[in-house]
């Protein structure tokens, strides 16, 4: 359905990425409520990037892989991590029963919408050969049972459930929103104005803007008065290796969730969206291209390689309050090296010289990035972040030979932005009565699952709360 300019809803959710879908699909399944779904990219049909074709990022804005129906999870690799250790800080909210129960309720939606039936991970005994393999080598292997979308059926997925919404909410894509409205001197949430002056009215608002909406709602943040807790950075690499030598541990987990802390430093280094037989690419956040990785679930579009990201996590304090800002410099740097991402093989990164056109075309790794520039990280990763990387690389050597090779490509740069997590409570209800913010966006999650399963806990928050009860028993007297 179509939202009609101006109208009164009893829920707005801001937002069309994992965390405001779930919400609105907890609402038209269990509410009878007015919902109104508002997202400032193109629906799911009509997202285009044409970087997927050429390999270079052209910065469409709004960018087409970040911004649309689905989030930046529509056309990602589509791993659905059953973990409430990864993906995000979830779990602070409730206890570790509660949140087992939601992410089994995540699983169970996703399924009812087309994922697979696989279920990669789940095996004891596979996954306690391999965490004892990453213990013997200083690495710590989280148990993160995976199901596997695959990149062009994550996009299915969320076309399915669009498709499931159309007669119970209304959604008006392409739409952004300028600014939250408050009432009773900011005490209560009253709705929402769009950057073309059109105002809607609502009790209720969740905020799900996504990664690529985290600037606008801290600083909406800030303009209500509501605390903000600065998250950590993660900033590294995408690696690329011949798919051989990752195959033995993909097989069974598909996607390993491994931690280390380095040798150097103690700085906290993890694996990330490893994807086997996949292909590296690009996304834009605006004046900043980083790189990225997915694969297909069609085995014809499977590569040769296998790629993941490598990310070094840190939580800086006082006085510094610019993480994101501090992560896209980051990029940018290596924009400007390279147009717009950098590769070198890990043999000319230790021996401190650039990688060539040349030297990579002697590469037993062909990259499947082709517009990379071949370049030296050097210039634009910070020495600190080089050291824990390299250490990491040793370290995955004895899990899997051949990791820390001459032609290992390194990709950069790779940059996770988390916003300022808000002061929220259990409901995930900001101190704005009314006022909710989920997923990624606000600092919650970092992945498709949690993302997801924040906005069940918001929608929950909302149909079970007094406010939820007056909506409920206003619309079935109507």
């Amino acid at each position: 359905m179509t939202a009609a300019k101006g109208s009164k809803y009893d829920v707005i959710i801001v937002g069309g990425g994992p965390a405001g879908i779930f919400a609105a699909l907890e609402f038209a399944r269990s509410s009878g409520l007015r919902v109104l779904l508002l997202e400032k990219g193109a629906d799911i049909s009509d997202r285009r990037c044409p970087a997927r074709e050429t390999g270079s990022c052209c910065h469409c804005t709004p960018c087409d892989i970040t911004t649309g129906w689905g989030g930046a999870g529509a056309f990602s690799d589509g791993k659905l991590t059953l973990s409430a250790e990864v993906g995000g800080w979830l779990g602070e909210y409730m206890d570790a029963p509660t949140m087992r129960a939601l992410l089994r309720d995540v699983d169970g939606i996703y399924c009812h919408f087309g994922a697979p039936d696989r279920l990669y991970g789940d095996d004891q005994e596979v996954y306690d050969r391999w965490a004892d393999l990453a213990a013997r080598n200083g690495l710590r292997l989280v148990r993160s049972p995976v199901r596997h979308l695959g990149t062009e059926r994550a996009a299915e997925v969320m076309a399915a459930m669009r498709a499931g919404l159309e007669e119970s909410v209304d959604v008006s894509t392409r739409t952004a929103v300028a600014e939250i409205l408050t009432t009773n001197g900011g005490a209560a949430v009253a709705g929402v104005a769009t950057t073309a002056g059109t105002v809607y009215e609502s009790p209720i608002v969740i905020a799900a803007p996504g990664r690529e909406g985290s600037a606008w709602l801290t600083e909406e943040a800030a303009r209500l008065g509501i605390g903000l807790v600065s998250n950590a950075v993660d900033i590294g690499v995408r690696v690329e290796v011949a798919a051989v030598l990752t195959d033995a541990i993909t097989d069974g987990l598909y996607e390993p969730k491994l931690l280390y802390t380095s040798r150097h430093f103690e700085d906290q280094v993890r694996t990330f969206c490893m994807n086997p037989h996949g292909v590296v690419c690009t996304e834009s956040w605006g004046d900043a291209v980083t790189v990225n990785g997915h694969s297909y679930a069609n085995a014809e579009r499977k590569t040769a390689n296998t790629n993941f990201a490598l990310l070094v996590s840190t939580r800086f304090t006082q006085p510094f309050k610019q993480p994101i800002e501090y992560g896209k410099s980051i990029a940018r740097l290596a924009n400007m090296l390279g147009k717009d991402i950098l590769v070198q093989r890990l043999g000319d990164l230790r021996a401190g010289h650039r990688t060539t056109p040349e030297r990579l075309a002697r590469s037993v790794v062909e990259p499947t990035l082709r517009a990379a520039t071949p370049g030296d990280l050097s210039f634009a990763l910070p020495y600190r972040h080089l050291r824990n990387l390299t250490d990491m690389l040793d370290a995955l050597d004895g899990v899997l030979p051949g990791m820390a090779g001459r032609d290992t490509l390194l990709y950069g740069a790779e940059v996770k932005f988390y916003s300022s997590r808000l002061a929220l409570d259990s409901g995930l209800q900001t101190p704005v009565a009314g006022l909710y913010a989920v997923g990624d966006g606000a600092g919650v999650t970092r992945g498709l699952v949690q993302a997801s399963a924040s906005g069940l806990v918001a929608a929950r928050a909302v149909l079970g709360g007094a406010k939820g009860a007056r909506l409920r028993t206003k619309n079935h007297s109507a």
